[in-house]
C-alpha cells in the first residue's frame, strides 16, 4: 500500500534576442486559429517542425495553408506573425538545429500570449524532468520540452532517481538512493550540480516547495508511521498524526495556506487537505477505489487519478465546489502522475511507459485527445512540469 507514495516570461524572452514589437487590435473567435507556416533560411526546417508542434499541442491553433495568421521571414534576419488583427515580430539569429528550435518556441510562447482568445499563456519554454526507469533499482533523472524534443539525462548513477519535483526555475527536488537509503537531493538542471537537501530516516515522499518559496512539505517516517511535515527554517512541523494510516504526495494551494495530500487511512489511498496554520483536515474524495497523485493547479482547481472499475483516469476538480464538480479527462487506461501547465489548460502525464500532453477542455468543447511527447523505447514516468 506504500507503493504509492513514491509512485519564458515569453515576449521577454524574444526581447533578449533583439526588439520584438507586438501589435494587437483585436481578439479573435473561440475556434482555433488557422496558421501558416513559410520561413526560409538555413535551419528553417527544424524551425517549421518545432514551431508547428508547439502551436498544435496549446491547443489554440491549426495548421493549415493560407491561414489567416502567416508566419513568414528568414532564418538569421526576422520571422514575423501577423493575421487576425495582430502582428509580431521577432529576431531569429541563425544557429544550430538546438538553437533554431528554442527560437521557434520563443515565438509560439509569444504568439499564445498576443494570440489566443483568452490570454492563455504559452508553454513551450518550459521544460519538463522525468525519470526513465532501467530496473526496479535503476533509473535516471532526465528533461525536454513539451514538444519532446532535446531530451537531456541529467544523472547517471545506476541507482534509484524517484518523484523529481521542481523547487525554481533551475533545480529539482528529488529522492536519491545514492548511499544505500533514501535521502532528497537537490539537482541544478544546467550544471548538474548537486547537494544533499534533506536526510530524512525511514521513508519519505517527493519534496514540494510552497508558492512563496519559503516551505517546504513533505512525508516522512523519521517519527514512526509517515506523517505530513513542513520544512521550514530547519524546524519541522508536524501536520497530521494517523497512526495507523501513510500520507504521501503532498501539493500546495495557490495561495500556500492548504496543502492536498494523499492518505489510507480508510484502506483505500484517498485525497485530503489540511489547513497549514490550523491543521484542520477534510477528505476530499471518496468515489472510486482510489484516488492519488494530486496536482494543485495555479487557478485552484486540482488534477488527480482516480481509479474505477480497475482502470485509471485523469480527473480535474473544483476543491471549494467538491468531488460533485469532478471531470475526467482522459479514457480509462494506466495513467498516472498528472502535473499542470502554467497555462492552466494542459497536464503532462504518464501511460504506458509514455508521457502525454493532456488537454483537460474536453472534446466537445474543443480540446483535443492526449498528445504523446515523444516515442522511444524505454519506460518514461513521474513527470514534472515547470510553472
Amino acid at each position: 500500500m506504500k507503493n504509492w507514495i513514491f509512485a519564458c516570461a515569453v515576449v521577454a524572452a524574444i526581447a533578449g534576442n533583439g526588439a520584438t514589437v507586438v501589435d494587437v487590435t483585436g481578439i479573435g473567435a473561440h475556434d482555433k486559429k488557422s496558421v501558416s507556416i513559410s520561413v526560409t533560411g538555413a535551419g528553417a526546417d527544424a524551425y517549421t517542425k518545432t514551431l508547428r508542434r508547439n502551436l498544435e499541442l496549446t491547443g489554440c491553433f491549426k495548421i493549415e495553408n493560407g491561414g489567416e495568421i502567416k508566419v513568414s521571414g528568414a532564418i538569421g534576419g526576422t520571422v514575423t506573425a501577423a493575421g487576425a488583427g495582430k502582428s509580431l515580430s521577432a529576431p531569429t539569429p541563425a544557429g544550430d538545429d538546438k538553437a533554431i528550435r528554442m527560437a521557434a518556441r520563443r515565438m509560439s510562447d509569444a504568439m499564445v500570449s498576443a494570440m489566443s482568445e483568452d490570454g492563455q499563456k504559452g508553454f513551450a519554454c518550459d521544460r519538463v524532468v522525468f525519470v526513465s526507469r532501467k530496473s526496479p533499482q535503476s533509473s535516471e533523472l532526465c528533461m525536454c520540452y513539451p514538444d519532446g524534443q532535446d531530451v537531456r539525462q541529467l544523472t547517471s548513477d545506476g541507482k534509484a532517481a524517484v518523484g523529481p519535483r521542481w523547487k525554481d526555475s533551475k533545480s529539482v527536488y528529488y529522492i536519491g538512493y545514492l548511499n544505500g537509503g533514501q535521502q532528497i537531493y537537490e539537482q541544478d538542471v544546467e550544471t548538474g550540480a548537486r547537494k544533499l537537501a534533506f536526510n530524512l530516516k525511514g521513508i519519505s515522499s517527493p519534496a514540494a516547495i510552497s508558492p512563496d518559496g519559503t516551505k517546504v512539505a513533505i512525508t516522512a517516517s523519521f517519527q514512526g508511521n509517515p506523517e505530513l511535515y513542513i520544512l521550514s527554517g530547519g524546524r519541522y512541523t508536524r501536520l497530521t498524526n494517523t497512526k495507523t494510516a501513510s500520507e504521501g504526495q503532498p501539493t500546495w494551494s495557490p495561495d500556500g495556506t492548504e496543502i492536498a495530500y494523499v492518505s489510507d487511512e480508510t484502506r483505500h489511498p484517498q485525497i485530503y487537505i489540511v489547513n497549514v496554520a490550523t491543521k484542520a483536515k477534510r477528505r476530499l474524495t471518496s468515489k472510486g477505489s482510489q484516488n492519488v497523485d494530486p496536482d494543485w493547479g495555479a487557478d485552484g482547481r486540482i488534477a488527480y487519478i482516480t481509479k474505477r472499475g480497475g482502470l485509471a483516469q485523469v480527473a480535474v476538480m473544483d476543491p471549494k465546489v467538491g468531488e460533485g464538480s469532478a471531470k475526467l479527462v482522459t479514457s480509462p487506461g494506466s495513467w498516472e502522475h498528472p502535473v499542470w501547465s502554467r497555462d492552466g489548460r494542459h497536464l503532462v502525464a504518464g501511460r504506458d511507459k509514455a508521457l502525454f500532453i493532456v488537454d483537460s477542455v474536453e472534446a466537445s468543447e474543443g480540446g483535443d485527445e492526449p498528445r504523446q511527447m515523444f516515442r522511444a523505447a524505454g519506460n518514461w514516468i513521474t513527470p514534472s512540469w515547470i510553472r
